[in-house]
């Protein structure tokens, strides 16, 4: 059995004479970076083996890299892929532990480098693989080393659809020139590799060419299991010339026989033979949302096309390239349309074939589409193999709203499918992970799951993406730059959260000059009147995409004034992120980094306020002339927490009855959560879970990115009311740092009853509230030597962590 294990530092650190080694030379790995000897221009594929024999059994570590990405085979089976997202200075290897017996054995890596066909996420310097081993293994099987050979795999073509080109290209394979079995080592056309630089350990090695520093993977292996390749819906010949994009699905069309042969081929393994000169289309639901490597295996069919398209949802028209169209409800498909991203397979005429694109693919339906020519072609098996982080509900949810039975599974299948090497904002068009939406799917994972790597690493990756002027990019890693402000300073919030949610003084620590940076950076913005303007005409004339919410009547998401000019949402978000900013500095002892923060904070609040408050009104504008007005202003105003008793009210009151303000869609409606925690109104919050409801009601399985007509049937960010079950309505909350001590104020809203268990760093808490009259009611159990209070109505009960703790407040 070969494993992945997680490699904490340098393998090779031990080998240098700390005394005698240049600083220059210092993390230089014993092997080097390999490449065909005369690579051609991107996209290709190449394969690269090693044949060698051992005279007895041994277990052999090895550490494993490629540029762009790689598939590891050992003695023909695939063990492992890679290399996990990352950035050219923190690139990383994974390490496997392979466990061999006596004899002749293989070891074969599948590289490729697609360069513009490459997803928008996939970073690259040059194309190459590295292996090191250790011990005295290592001139055995090391490249640069060992005697590896490599050749370019035939067969493969991409193309780009619009609809789906940020997320990468979709293939074509020829069976005829493909290189059949060359994970066994097979075939002609394998010559000696190409020795590149060194390796080179990204934390030791302080002067490098231009080259991947390595890192260890902080992550464990990707989930692999296999799916349900789900059932036919319909089934159907299709005319030879027509566009099956701009053929509904319609039942008058569809063949009960062809239905039936191909659940026969799916559950009973009798083979689904489709004749010669035949075209035929078969849409597949797969009755949940999943992201998996799909596998085709056909026999015979020379001549023949068969591609196979992946959707979220049928469209009610023929969508346009953006995808931007009505869906309706999702477990509908009559008179409805199919479209999305296809890999197409051309078999040889050959025994048994087995076609798998490079990449995973997402979405809830499939279509196969089969045309054959002279030779009929018999398909064997349609296997998907679902891949995404290990993330598991280690939580449970009860209460007396039955809304949460069917808003939960939809929250936790969308945190799921956009949780990989990275967080995504969504599997299906993008594969991006963007701060902004980072943020409240980090939040969500601290409720379901004890483990925090996913977190971790996407604070690491955004501190890493950092440009010269000191902003966090908005998206990373990613090849094409993107800046956007206010993800910035919801990156800010996100250290925070980290901080409270799950602690490391260490990692807090290494943090916090980009908080500063960051903090500086849009202080730098500030106009004559002191407030931060985008697009002053001055040098530093524009810094980026203002993004806030889709907001239907903001154009791009920008709420007005907020492209070129001063807008009370940035302004109000930067007061409340540089509140964070103090917070954190205390909480690392640095006084005088707190004290500035602090008194920037409270000066711009100042500023903030007498610029945009509307006496007239009794609320914040968005814009200084006063036209505009959103929930997003006064929510940011209360959360900032520079509001005074009064001001929190009112604009609490603003918030409450306001009816013509600008509303908040998915994800910033947890900032309107917050908000509305803060003033004490959960008729708002579970008023506002229509959004989730909505999402039910059109049957899907995850959650939209904004409300209907979505473009994604699958976001990340909508996964924050998880995390609003157990902060808000349970309001269970860290008091401290690292979750120390807990501080627990239930808002029950119109609930009689609530329960849950979430993890905490120390074990469980477990809490169940009812409401007795005027009264709260419940036992809360915290993890041992954990303490904290409950809260309910101004009264206060203390908790420990030595066992069982009930409550009666009111």
């Amino acid at each position: 059995m070969h494993n992945r294990v997680l490699q904490l530092n340098d393998p090779y650190a031990h080998l240098e004479d700390g005394e005698n080694v240049k600083w220059h030379s210092q993390g230089r790995w014993p092997c080097s970076w390999v490449s065909l000897p005369d690579p051609p221009s991107p996209p290709f594929v190449a394969a690269y083996r090693l044949r060698f024999d051992l005279v007895e059994p041994a277990q052999i570590r090895a550490h494993v890299s490629a540029d762009e990405r790689y598939d590891l085979f050992v003695d023909g089976c695939r063990i492992g892929r890679g290399s996990g997202r990352g950035s050219p200075a923190h690139w990383y290897f994974e390490t496997y532990e392979l466990n061999f017996t006596a004899g002749r054995h293989l070891i074969v890596a599948r590289v490729w480098t697609l360069g513009k066909f490459a997803p928008y996420a996939q970073m690259s310097i040059e194309h190459g693989f590295i292996l090191g081993a250790e011990g005295e293994f290592l001139p055995m099987l090391s490249t640069g080393l060992a005697g590896w050979e490599a050749k370019r795999l035939g067969g493969y073509a991409f193309s780009i659809n619009p609809m789906t080109a940020i997320a990468g290209a979709q293939e074509e394979i020829d069976g005829e020139k493909y290189d059949w079995d060359f994970e066994t080592g097979a075939g002609e056309g394998w010559t000696p590799v190409a020795v590149l630089e060194a390796g080179s350990d990204g934390r030791r090695r302080k002067c490098h060419p231009l080259c991947h520093l390595l890192h260890p993977a902080p992550l464990p292996p990707m989930l692999d299991i296999a799916f349900p390749p789900g059932r036919a819906r319909h089934a159907a010949d299709l005319p030879a010339q027509s566009d099956p994009g701009k053929t509904p699905i319609r039942n008058a069309d569809h063949q009960v026989e062809l239905t039936l042969a191909w659940q026969s081929m799916l559950e009973k393994r009798q083979p689904f033979n489709v004749p010669a000169h035949r075209r035929i289309r078969i849409l597949l639901d797969l009755e949940q949302y999943v992201c998996a490597y799909p596998l085709l295996v056909v026999g015979k069919g020379l001549g023949a096309r068969l591609r196979l398209s992946w959707a979220e949802s049928l469209f009610v028209e023929p969508p346009p390239s953006t995808g931007r169209s009505a869906k309706g409800h999702r477990g509908e498909i009559e008179n409805k349309y199919f479209a999305g991203p296809g890999d197409v397979f051309c078999p040889d005429g050959g025994g048994l074939r087995r076609f798998a694109p490079l990449w995973w693919r997402a979405g809830r339906y499939l279509e196969l589409l089969v045309e054959t020519g002279a030779e009929p072609v018999t398909i064997m098996e349609l296997h998907l193999q679902e891949t995404r982080y290990p993330l598991e509900m280690d939580a449970r949810i009860e209460c007396s709203d039955k809304r949460w039975n069917n808003i939960v599974p939809n929250a936790v299948r969308a945190l799921q499918m956009c949780a990989h090497e990275t967080y995504l904002d969504c599997p299906f068009y993008e594969q991006l992970m963007y701060s902004g939406d980072t943020r409240l799917a980090a939040l969500a994972t601290y409720v379901i799951s004890g483990d925090d790597r996913l977190p971790r690493k996407a604070i690491n990756v955004f501190y890493n993406s950092r440009l010269p002027c000191g902003a966090t990019q908005s998206r990373y890693p990613c090849r094409g730059g993107q800046l956007i402000p206010s993800f910035s300073l919801w990156w800010i919030g996100m250290v925070h959260d980290f901080a409270m949610w799950r602690g490391d003084m260490a990692f807090i620590r290494g943090i916090l000059p980009a908080v500063r940076m960051l903090v500086e950076w849009l202080l730098g913005y500030c106009n004559a009147d002191g407030l931060i303007q985008n697009g002053d005409g001055t040098s530093k004339d524009y810094f980026g995409w203002n993004f806030y919410d889709w907001v239907p009547a903001w154009r791009s998401g920008v709420p007005p004034d907020g492209d070129h000019g001063v807008s009370s949402l940035l302004n109000w978000h930067y007061v409340l992120a540089t509140r964070l900013a103090s917070e954190l500095e205390s909480m690392a002892g640095d006084a005088a980094y707190a004290d500035r923060m602090r008194a920037i904070s409270a000066a711009h609040a100042k500023i903030v306020h007498e610029a945009f408050w509307d006496e007239r009104r009794g609320m914040f504008a968005d814009d200084l002339k006063k036209n505009h007005y959103s929930e997003h202003a006064q929510c940011l105003a209360i959360l900032s927490g520079q509001l005074d008793d009064k001001m929190l009210a009112l604009t609490g009151q603003a918030l409450i009855k306001e009816k013509y303000l600008r509303r908040t869609t998915i994800s910033f409606t947890h900032y309107y959560f917050e908000a509305c925690r803060l003033v004490g109104c959960m008729d708002l919050f579970f008023a506002r879970l229509g959004l989730w409801e909505d999402a039910v009601r059109s049957g899907l399985k995850t959650l939209p990115e904004w409300p209907e007509p979505t473009r994604s049937d699958c976001h990340g960010w909508g996964a924050h009311v998880l995390y609003h079950y157990f902060a808000l309505i349970l309001g269970i909350r860290p008091a401290s740092f690292g979750f120390e001590t807990v501080h627990i104020r239930p808002q029950l809203g119109p609930l009689s009853m609530a329960r849950g268990r979430m993890p905490h760093p120390a074990g469980q808490i477990e809490m169940e509230a009812r409401r007795v009259a005027n009264r709260i009611e419940g036992v809360i159990l915290l993890p041992p030597g954990i303490s904290g209070t409950v809260e309910y109505q101004g009264a206060t009960q203390r908790l420990s962590g030595d066992g069982r703790n009930e409550f009666s407040l009111g």
